[in-house]
């Protein structure tokens, strides 16, 4: 079992909480398809949140290239998340550049300041996922 597999599931055994590396932070799972295979894709990732707002990073751990997700979600007029024990439908935007990924960037490093670090790694600007739940009802 990967890294990412076991952290999926020790996600969903314990309602949203993890351990190790990602002890005591927020964590959801994102669901995509993918654009090229239809397959679906779950990604953890640490999230802070904006009034009703969650925003991720698609860092790739400071990773030169930049993580199948992104475009993924680019594709994508909605995905889905699992946050805790709840299962939201989202809208997503990807912002690439500009103030509001700024700014964006900004709320998410203030909560998980280790997208510094990953930074130091790379010369590419890491997008910011603007993941905004859908009222189903």
């Amino acid at each position: 079992m990967s890294d990412k597999d076991q952290i999926i599931a020790e996600f969903r055994e314990n309602g949203g909480v993890v351990g190790g590396h990602f002890e005591g932070k927020h964590l959801l799972l994102l669901h995509t398809l993918g654009k090229a295979t239809g397959r679906e894709y779950v990604n953890p990732l640490v999230y802070a949140t904006e009034d009703a707002t969650f925003i991720v990073s698609a860092s790739n751990r400071g990773a030169e290239k930049e993580p199948l997700l992104v475009a993924n979600v680019e594709a994508a007029d909605e995905v889905t998340i699992e946050v805790a024990e709840r299962t939201l439908k989202a809208k997503p935007t990807v912002w690439r550049d500009g103030p509001e990924r700024d700014r964006l960037y900004s709320v998410l490093t203030e909560y998980w300041p280790e997208f510094h670090e990953y930074e130091k790694h790379t010369d590419r600007t890491f997008p910011v996922i603007q993941l905004d739940a859908i009222d189903t009802h």
